[in-house]
């Protein structure tokens, strides 16, 4: 997991061994920082597309032949 990757990091460059809600705690409380995880989607994603294919292809495949 991330936290054994970063507690290796801090024992690596400061010598001292952290736990891993020691890590925990230092990431979040004394940091500030937040679990983040990243969004799927693609680069190539083409908002105005999308908004296009909703509006004017989507009713016509869902009302059917």
């Amino acid at each position: 997991m991330a936290l054994e990757r970063v507690g290796a990091v801090v024992e690596k460059t400061t010598g001292v061994a952290l736990s891993r809600a020691s890590v925990w705690r230092l990431l979040t409380g004394r940091l500030g920082w937040s679990l983040q995880r990243p969004e799927r989607r693609a680069v190539e994603r083409d908002e105005s597309e999308i908004a296009r294919w909703i509006a004017h292809e989507w009713p016509r495949i869902k009302k059917g032949p």
